[in-house]
């Protein structure tokens, strides 16, 4: 006789306990495998996974210090070259929620404001409404605005740009004071059907040239990159500051008038930084931060030459160097306890000027303390930088005045030079031949 079993159904309650059971308590078998994308998706999160370190990097920390004077900034560099990496970071280290707008994909109305016509136009006239990204922002009361790709916008875009860049005006909206503006651009030759800037556009913004760093990128490609902090101000120091940056620009400008407006003349050239009265004015405001920040001065050669242009930025760079330089009188009341800069071309304007301080009112005692300041000179830096001032002071002596005994310090530095000069000659000659 055959015997038959029959399995009963499993009931609804007992499926429904079955899925209720945890999954690591299933059979090994019933447990999902995670998908494809699943497990790219945990690659992809840990080649994300990277850290920052404090690190000196001269354009990272003038571009912070521009972000803290609350000065538009306009990154200039090739493609790929980590503008977007940069201000994405700086915005995370800022923690400032970033907004990002390509302005070649915008009309000008989107800038200027939208025309919403309302119930009675003629008498309450046509609001302009700003986008959404504006509203955004003006909720937020601060963030980061990033204006990516700006040498792509036509010359339209550029004027509806104008007033977002400086007035901070978008349509009927004003962008609250903590809210920065930050652009990037590459150069028009490597830009997707690229324009140059409009000279009022380019005019408003302190322009940094944005290379990378071998190290940084490598160490980067590591896992750490350096992080982005504003800086950090001394309060003590900040009237100082103030008056120490109005007393460069004004002093540069007095002496050199045609420099407070010069508005180049190529188009290229227009599209970056030029001096005019308003960028000498952002110039003398980032020269007051960097002062109060204690900023190295090739952080703030960056921002000046990036604000009034490489010509007039050096100048004011090489005006602000003599700013501190001692008082020539000062220096040959007491040449024994003089302090020479260490620079060498700071220490060759010191002693041109005590010369230039003789020649205008010379007499013997000046004379010979002249001398004993070139051979301090000698024994504290390089000697050649002593050659040309011993040359004009020595022209300088009357027929009664004897000669000090300084000379003779400074007789082998002298014979010298003259030596390497008739070498110098002579190879000239022969190379002429």
């Amino acid at each position: 006789m055959t015997m038959t079993m029959t399995v009963p159904a499993p009931t609804p309650e007992a499926s429904q306990g079955e899925a209720d059971r945890p999954e690591a308590d299933r059979p090994e078998a019933a447990q999902r495998e995670p998908s494809r994308l699943d497990v790219a998706r945990r690659l992809l999160d840990l080649l994300d996974d990277t850290a920052t370190e404090p690190r000196a990097d001269t354009q990272l920390e003038a571009l912070t210090l521009a972000v803290a004077a609350d000065l538009p900034v306009l990154l200039w560099g090739e493609p790929g070259i980590g503008k977007t990496a940069a201000i994405n970071q700086l915005a995370e280290a800022l923690e400032l929620p970033l907004t990002t707008v390509i302005a070649s994909v915008h009309e000008p109305s989107d800038f200027s404001g939208l025309p919403v016509v309302g119930d009675d136009p003629a008498h309450q006239g046509v609001p302009m409404a700003p986008p959404d990204w504006a509203v955004r922002l003006v909720r937020a009361g601060r963030g980061l605005l990033f204006l990516d790709e700006l040498s792509t916008a036509p010359p339209a875009v550029q004027a509806a740009l104008l007033r977002v860049v400086l007035e901070r005006r978008i349509g009927t909206l004003r962008l609250p004071p903590g809210v920065r503006i930050v652009a990037a651009a590459n150069p028009r030759a490597s830009a997707a059907d690229g324009w140059e800037l409009s000279p009022p556009l380019a005019n408003r913004f302190v322009h940094l040239q944005w290379v990378h760093d071998h190290e940084v990128v490598v160490r980067g490609l590591g896992g750490v990159w350096p992080v982005a902090t504003l800086p950090r101000l001394d309060p003590q120091a900040l009237p100082a500051a103030v008056a120490h940056a109005r007393r460069a620009v004004c002093g540069l400008l007095t002496t050199r008038p045609e420099l407070v407006h010069r508005l180049p003349t190529t188009e290229t050239r227009r599209g970056g930084a030029w001096p005019s009265p308003r960028s000498w004015d952002m110039a003398l405001r980032l020269i007051a931060f960097a002062t109060a920040a204690g900023s190295e001065r090739e952080v703030l050669s960056l921002l000046v030459r990036g604000t009034v242009g490489d010509g007039p930025g050096l100048e004011l760079m090489a005006s602000m160097d003599r700013m501190d330089l001692p008082d020539p009188e000062d220096l040959l009341a007491d040449p024994a306890g003089a302090e020479l800069p260490e620079r060498g071309d700071l220490r060759q304007a010191v002693l041109d000027g005590v010369v230039a301080a003789v020649r205008n009112r010379p007499d013997r005692r000046r004379w010979d303390s002249a001398w004993a300041l070139l051979a301090r000179a000698l024994e504290t830096g390089a000697p050649d930088l002593v050659v040309v001032p011993a040359t004009t002071l020595a022209s300088l002596r009357r027929e009664d005045w004897d000669v000090p005994e300084a000379i003779e310090r400074l007789a082998p530095a002298l014979a010298l030079s003259r030596r390497a000069d008739r070498a110098a000659a002579r190879a000239a000659e022969k190379a002429g031949r």
